[in-house]
């Protein structure tokens, strides 16, 4: 029986220009080929993200695993740097050249390939269901949510679910993660008096207000925790727009990024930053506007049934046993863990992002042989 093939599913996925928030083809490509192997298929857009819900087996069944992932993209950046085409798939050696090549066609086309073969070879007794969307490169506000928006309105749920990102530092089945930070932007706008240079009574620094703000948010806020490194803060950009060198600007602007541990909540660290507002703005005199932006709480699904299983099967086709980590970005999986239990696994994510994106295709094809053997271990 002729097996689905992970390689080839890639090299059509890249070749879709699916840059957020345009579809490019991927999803529609991916409904055809799910049909066809015996899923129900649904689009489920919301506002101009597509998304696809794909189930095979009963509705409500007692047993139902999912993968979650996105087809969508960043954009190319600077199209003259890469040396193949970013939406090309060109193949040199054991690499695969395009933009999603690792992060994260290739876990998408893993994933599916692995589903259509299990539920063909050996129909399991429960669902398998695969929530795939286009908007997780972005803001993220119509992607992953609205497919579980969708599912909880319909009676559709996941028992367990496996978010496919790159989640591997160097090698193949080093990492797993049972977790993520929460993430949070802070936005600072200083409103002072403008003034000249040599005169500073006569006017209300705004930039002094706002280095004095800044300088008392630490890089590291806390020690870490169980499962989590300490949570940083990082000043990623002052301005104020001001070309003269002898003006003292009356408007002043900083951002502030926040990467938290779950010994912190977004609304706490939220507290804590309009506090220090405050307090900077009676000392100075200059108003310090605050907008607060939280893109995801911290998690952890703790140690269990579900990292055990991807474990055994990261071992049993690498023969490496994956550390169980909460660290880098956020993911999807900060939406899914509201929904059942979670962990990420995926291939070496080193170039995703860049210029001349690649994928190993000895990983895709291990890659499809782990989500195989987790499809069977879970049902069996």
């Amino acid at each position: 029986m002729q097996q689905t093939d992970p390689v080839a599913l890639t090299a059509d996925l890249i070749r879709c220009p699916s840059v957020t928030p345009v579809e490019g083809g991927a999803l529609v490509l991916l409904e055809r080929l799910l049909s066809a192997g015996g899923f129900t298929c649904t689009r489920v857009d919301r506002g101009n993200t597509a998304n696809l819900y794909a189930r095979w087996g009963a509705r409500g069944a007692n047993r139902s695993f999912g993968f979650n992932g996105h087809t969508d993209v960043v954009p190319v950046g600077d199209l003259g740097a890469w040396t193949r085409d970013p939406f090309g798939a060109e193949v040199d050696g054991d690499w695969m050249y395009g933009r999603g090549a690792t992060d994260m066609k290739s876990g998408v086309a893993a994933f599916a390939a692995a589903a259509i073969d299990f539920v063909r070879e050996t129909p399991p007794d429960g669902a398998v269901i695969l929530a795939i969307t286009g908007d997780e490169e972005g803001d993220a506000t119509d992607g992953t949510v609205a497919l579980l928006d969708w599912m909880a309105a319909n009676g559709e749920r996941m028992t367990h679910c496996l978010v496919g990102e790159p989640t591997c530092p160097d090698t193949m089945g080093q990492m797993m993660k049972i977790g993520r930070r929460g993430s949070m932007t802070a936005w600072f706008t200083a409103q002072g008096v403008q003034g000249h240079s040599a005169y500073p009574d006569r006017a209300r620094n705004p930039m002094r207000a706002l280095t004095t703000l800044l300088s008392r948010l630490p890089d590291r806020i806390d020690a870490g925790t169980d499962h989590f490194d300490a949570s940083t803060l990082q000043i990623t950009t002052i301005d104020c727009g001001n070309p003269a060198n002898n003006v003292i600007p009356a408007k002043g602007s900083a951002t502030v990024n926040i990467r938290f541990n779950d010994s912190h909540s977004g609304a706490g660290l939220s507290d804590w930053l309009l506090s220090e507002a405050a307090k900077v703005q009676a000392e100075t005199g200059v108003t310090i506007a605050t907008r607060i932006q939280i893109s995801g709480e911290s998690f952890v699904t703790p140690p269990g049934d579900l990292s055990a299983l991807i474990s055994r099967a990261v071992q049993a086709e690498t023969g490496v046993t994956p550390e169980m980590s909460t660290t880098g970005g956020t993911s999807d999986a900060r939406f899914v863990k509201n929904h059942c239990p979670v962990v990420e696994f995926g291939l070496v994510g080193r170039t995703m992002h860049q210029v001349d994106e690649r994928v190993s295709i000895t990983q895709i094809r291990q890659l499809k042989s782990i989500y195989s053997r987790i499809l069977r271990d879970y049902f069996a």
